[in-house]
């Protein structure tokens, strides 16, 4: 199971952000968040780290080893 494609989906709709913003935050596309929700591909480790610290949760609860944000 693909947790990291949920969790960003989830995350993001909690902040009421579209795909184009979260991709402006993280200086990338649209369409490359797209693809990461969809879990057609994934972001870079800096990109995590970036998500990581924008919604304030662990790098490990973004890709599911943990349940704890």
């Amino acid at each position: 199971m693909n947790f990291f494609k949920e969790r960003l989906k989830e995350l993001r709709l909690e902040r009421n952000l579209t795909q184009q913003d979260l991709g402006k935050i993280l200086h990338t596309t649209k369409m490359a968040v797209s693809h990461w929700e969809k879990g057609h591909s994934e972001p870079s480790i800096a990109q995590l780290i970036v998500l990581s610290d924008y919604f304030d949760v662990s790098i490990d609860y973004l890709v599911g080893k943990s349940n704890f944000p």
